[in-house]
């Protein structure tokens, strides 16, 4: 006699009937040959075909009154459907010892086998197969993930589990684990179940498309289900999922982003992978400022130091820039208010009529300011004219070529990238440089117009170009490819 295996026959027969749905739809995926030449070309993963036979095949074996009795329309039926060398292959072995757990007979009693042993243990590290899991209470949504195609950290986790309605409870990852490193380690301490699959350019979708056509039979509580995989294939698994009334999200990674699709409603939410940079506390800006403000000054032998050189330094070296951390730290005022309201650490200076804003640190003693000076009379010699003072086409070069000479001091090798050199002219100047080009009647891009210059060269890395000066003094331009 065989004992029940779960709390009545009803339940066993639907996983049953489950895993003879699987076992088709995977042989039909992957070796075909193996189905008899009927019921090759039959869509077995269409919805209606699903639908037909579950319920065709449940009404079956309800109809025999013991298991022995199922078990041979089982075998029955498996014959009908496939070729004899069907019964040497490996998914039949599987098949097999997924009905035997399923029924699972008392201790002693007699098996009515499917077949010979299969000889596989039940005890590998990464399953072929979803193992079906007691009912649950209340609605859950499943994570379905193909590994190969698509990487969640955990944050991203916590972002798709704020958009489900139901928690997150199953979480399953299909690829062929020994082409992945350690990450089916990582996924199992995160509590996912790992699905093992052959090499193989489409061995992961299909078995994506397995798991997940079938997810409405063998989690009867799932109400959502996260499809993710950036695969344009698994398109046709969503629509599935939503005809059987489950609430589908399609998620893929583009670009530095991971957008995650309501199948039904079209809508998208997006998940940015790039980590912000933690905003310091006052004290700590302070004190980074601070920092690089000595360093500057060692660097470059002068007490006072460009705001702008400043922002840039800070940037380069915290990925944040100035206003984003005055903007938190101390709202409603300017960046240059940070150190004006602190004149006991920084001293400051504007020259009248430019936009040059210079700073020192008051701890440091300013060498180069007579006794009898005033900050209102000192003249710094500014890095660059004055807007107003650009008139020209030559002017504008002679600008560039002293922007370009500053920021080489950051640069080991002598090619600067041109947007980092409009970058600092707007900083100076509070101006495109493409605009100030337009109102000199200067046609072209900004590249264009430097190719045209003779104190520059160029050369193109990637689709972005990169500029250096010219040394020999030659008027011609040259490109670099």
């Amino acid at each position: 006699m065989y004992q029940k295996p779960f709390v009545n026959d009803s339940a066993a027969i639907n996983e049953i009937s489950l895993y003879l749905y699987q076992a088709i739809l995977e042989v039909q995926q992957q070796q075909s040959e193996l189905l008899k030449e009927k019921y090759r070309k039959i869509a077995w993963d269409k919805p209606r075909h699903q639908s037909a036979f579950l319920a065709k095949f449940k009404s079956e074996l309800s109809q025999e009154q013991d298991w022995p009795r199922r078990i041979i329309k089982v075998r029955k039926l498996l014959q009908v459907l496939f070729i004899p060398g069907y019964f040497n292959s490996p998914s039949f072995r599987e098949l097999t010892q997924k009905l035997r757990h399923s029924i699972r007979p008392k201790p002693g009693s007699n098996s009515h086998n499917l077949a010979v042993s299969t000889g596989v243990s039940t005890n590998n590290k990464t399953p072929t197969s979803v193992s079906p899991l007691p009912k649950l209470g209340t609605g859950i949504a499943i994570l379905l993930l193909d590994a190969e195609n698509l990487r969640l950290n955990t944050e991203t986790e916590k972002f798709l589990a704020q958009i489900c309605s139901y928690p997150i409870q199953i979480k399953i990852a299909v690829a062929n684990w020994r082409a992945m490193g350690k990450y089916d380690t990582e996924l199992h301490s995160r509590g996912y179940e790992l699905i093992h699959v052959p090499p193989g350019k489409d061995s992961a979708d299909f078995k994506m498309a397995t798991v997940g056509a079938s997810i409405f039979i063998h989690y009867p509580t799932a109400k959502e289900v996260l499809v993710c995989s950036s695969d344009g294939v698994m398109t046709h698994l969503c629509t599935t999922l939503q005809t059987h009334g489950l609430k589908v999200y399609l998620v893929r990674k583009q670009n530095d982003k991971i957008i995650v699709l309501n199948n039904k409603t079209r809508e998208t939410q997006a998940h940015s992978l790039v980590s912000v940079p933690e905003i310091p506390t006052l004290e700590e800006f302070i004190n980074q400022l601070k920092d690089i403000l000595k360093a500057e000054q060692k660097r470059t032998s002068n007490a006072w130091i460009n705001l702008s050189r400043l922002s840039y330094l800070f940037e380069s070296k915290y990925q944040l820039t100035l206003n984003q951390v005055v903007s938190l730290r101390l709202p409603g005022k300017l960046t240059t208010d940070i150190f004006s309201d602190y004149p006991k650490e920084f001293v400051t200076h504007h020259i009248p009529g430019t936009s040059n804003f210079y700073l020192t640190l008051f701890e440091k003693p300013i060498s180069f300011i007579k006794k009898t000076s005033s900050l209102k009379t000192i003249q710094l010699k500014p890095t660059v004219k004055p807007l107003s003072k650009i008139e020209s086409k030559s002017d504008l070069e002679e600008i560039l070529v002293k922007l370009l000479k500053d920021l080489k001091t950051n640069y080991k090798d002598p090619y600067v990238p041109i947007a980092h050199i409009a970058t600092e002219f707007k900083k100076q100047y509070s101006r495109p440089i493409t605009q100030l080009m337009r109102d000199l009647n200067l046609k072209g891009t900004f590249p264009k117009f430097l190719q045209s210059l003779g104190a520059f060269k160029l050369k193109k890395v990637g689709k972005a170009y990169q500029v250096a000066l010219r040394l020999d003094g030659l008027n011609a331009v040259v490109i670099e490819q």
